[in-house]
């Protein structure tokens, strides 16, 4: 009888910590969908006044800017919370420290060498005032760079409030300073655009200052209740690098699509900065909305994942994969069916200041791409368990096939078809789905053949290598 009770008591505490640890999940994964939404509906309602102040044409010409933007953040620091994350959660100390130094340096070199690519840029897009804009944008590289250590730093330790804290902040003064800047010298088109882009780099900055109030106050406490050991530089690249290398390969398909389109819309239409201003800057903000939500997923699941891995569970890291994933997708698909039924309500809100005949194509645009709901989001979390599972160089691979088979796709169908700016969503969904569709297949059917997971230096052992050790029956190591 008293064995009887044991065991139901064993088991019950073992059904309580699963579901305690579903709950922490799901608080962590809400937190920081909640911040990535709010800062998504910020950046919506933002183009309410920046379509009304700069036109189609101005939103074009700002669009026009972020591909090289965004190539520059990626490799200064798009890869570094998730490999933060990851190395934080799976005992890592001080690896933020030697981040900061190494990704400071990388933004400030990014910074410096979009300011010195924005004469260049500018003649190969055949816009001018590009030039001016990417210099008021590039010392913002160096801001997002010590942003995104701290968010990483943070969402290793499980902790995802100063993700969604900085997110929304830095996107509650770009509207601010963007709108105000806008309508100050709305009577020059050029200069309002270049200095909304300059209210980007106002943002980042105020943003970047409370991540680090944030960071200092956090380690006073770290360091009262833990004794650190050192992360190696190695250890740092090891998970940044192929994050980097992967998120990489989005912007630059964006750049050389911008590029692409823009040439070939205008051998068919005079307004083709417009209409891509239409497809970027306007249809693609609308489908980034339930997009964001799914980020929250991918982030907060990294620490989940991670240390199942390093502890040698594979079967149940892949099993949690699964399980995101199918997550995702509960969110993705009642998204993007919203998405093509309420088109025409979201242009007539958001967009009211078009004319019929771009309000038209708009919906449209929204209505084709809404898929992208779905497949996009399917992508982000798929990559962000390759990486926690120690397989990030397969997401890497997949990412710049379907990136190099967007520009591909997006060339053809506007070159040799009648469908115009069209021809780019329907490239753009054409990758995404293929990009969903190798990732998930990698995480169920190839997990079972990737490289052990690296050894890292650590504080002391996680609860899942605890909990395995106790299984497995395995002795303590000595001053562990």
């Amino acid at each position: 009888m008293g064995t009887k009770l044991h065991l139901r008591g064993t088991m019950s505490a073992k059904i309580l910590k699963v579901f305690s640890g579903e709950r922490a999940y799901l608080k962590a994964a809400a937190v920081i969908a909640a911040g990535g939404l709010i800062s998504k509906l910020l950046g919506a309602l933002y183009r309410i006044p920046l379509t009304n102040i700069l036109g189609s044409e101005g939103m074009g010409i700002y669009q026009m800017v972020y591909p090289l933007y965004c190539i520059l953040l990626t490799v200064s620091s798009s890869g570094i919370p998730a490999g933060i994350a990851r190395l934080v959660s799976s005992g890592g100390a001080g690896a933020e420290r030697r981040a900061l130094r190494l990704y400071g340096f990388v933004g400030a070199a990014g910074g410096a060498a979009m300011f010195l690519l924005s004469g260049p840029l500018a003649s190969l897009q055949g816009e001018p005032c590009l030039a001016l804009c990417c210099k008021l944008l590039s010392p913002a590289v160096f801001f997002v760079s010590v942003i995104s250590v701290v968010r990483g730093y943070f969402q290793g330790r499980h902790d995802m409030f100063p993700t969604a804290f900085t997110e929304v902040c830095e996107q509650l003064l770009k509207v601010l300073a963007g709108v105000a800047f806008a309508l100050y010298f709305k009577d020059d088109m050029y200069l309002a655009t270049a200095f909304t882009l300059l209210a980007v780099t106002v943002s980042e900055a105020f943003s970047a200052l409370f991540a680090v109030i944030l960071y200092r106050g956090e380690r006073k406490l770290f360091r009262l209740l833990y004794r650190e050991r050192g992360v190696r530089l190695g250890d740092i690249l090891k998970f940044t690098v192929p994050v980097t290398v992967t998120a990489v390969a989005m912007p630059v398909s964006q750049l050389a699509e911008s590029i692409v389109a823009v040439h070939l819309l205008r051998a068919l239409s005079e307004g083709a900065t417009s209409l891509y201003g239409l497809f970027s800057g306007c249809a693609m903000t609308v489908i980034n909305l339930p997009v964001s939500v799914a980020y929250g997923l991918a982030a907060a699941g990294i620490p989940k994942i991670s240390p199942l891995a390093a502890a040698g569970r594979e079967e149940e890291a892949r099993a949690a994969a699964v399980k995101m994933a199918v997550m995702t997708l509960a969110v993705g698909i009642p998204s993007a069916v919203g998405l093509y039924v309420f088109a025409p309500l979201a242009v007539n809100i958001i967009f009211r200041s078009l004319g019929a005949a771009q309000g038209a194509l708009l919906i449209k645009l929204i209505r084709v791409m809404s898929v992208n709901a779905a497949t996009l989001s399917l992508v982000q979390t798929a990559s962000a368990c390759l990486t926690a599972l120690g397989a990030p160089l397969r997401a890497t691979a997949v990412q710049w096939t379907t990136c190099i088979l967007r520009v591909l796709l997006t060339a053809l169908f506007i070159k040799y078809t009648s469908l115009s700016v069209l021809g780019a969503a329907i490239a753009a969904n054409i990758a995404y789905f293929v990009a969903a569709a190798l990732n998930v297949w990698y995480i169920i059917q190839n997990g079972k053949r990737r490289p052990r997971m690296p050894r890292l230096p650590r504080r002391g052992k996680t609860d899942s290598e605890n909990d395995y050790e106790n299984n497995t029956h395995r002795p303590r190591r000595a001053g562990r």
